[in-house]
């Protein structure tokens, strides 16, 4: 089981998670513009997550997640990604998908989304 974060930490951790995927080494600054928050805001809540053994800092400032931070990203962003899909396959608008998707990740417990997620797979003939 995933330590308990806060719903911020989440965000960041999911922001490192999607700016890597880019290739290129991710910053803080990279963050605070991905999230539109504070640098200062972005540096306390990036000394917490080195703090608590998910995220280092390497030598050129660059972050990574430790294994722990990227299975914690994994978490949310799969969520992140699920309900922006079923929101946009309903109907809704592509901003408001991804903004809701964003509430629903957070607040949505381990074991209501492992159900969501095979009751719609069932219904949607994927495995």
């Amino acid at each position: 089981t995933l330590m308990k974060i806060q719903r911020s930490q989440e965000d960041f951790l999911e922001a490192i998670l999607v700016l890597s995927l880019s290739g290129q080494p991710v910053h803080s600054v990279d963050i605070a513009e991905h999230l539109d928050y504070s640098k200062p805001s972005v540096s306390r809540a990036v000394a917490q997550l080195v703090q608590k053994g998910l995220v280092t800092m390497e030598d050129d400032k660059s972050l990574m997640l430790t294994q722990e931070g990227k299975m914690q990203a994994d978490t949310v962003y799969e969520k992140h990604v699920f309900f922006t899909q079923m929101l946009l396959q309903a109907g809704v608008e592509e901003k408001v998908a991804a903004e809701d998707a964003c509430k629903i990740e957070h607040a949505i417990s381990e074991e209501a989304f492992s159900k969501i997620k095979t009751a719609y797979a069932k219904n949607h003939g994927n495995k």
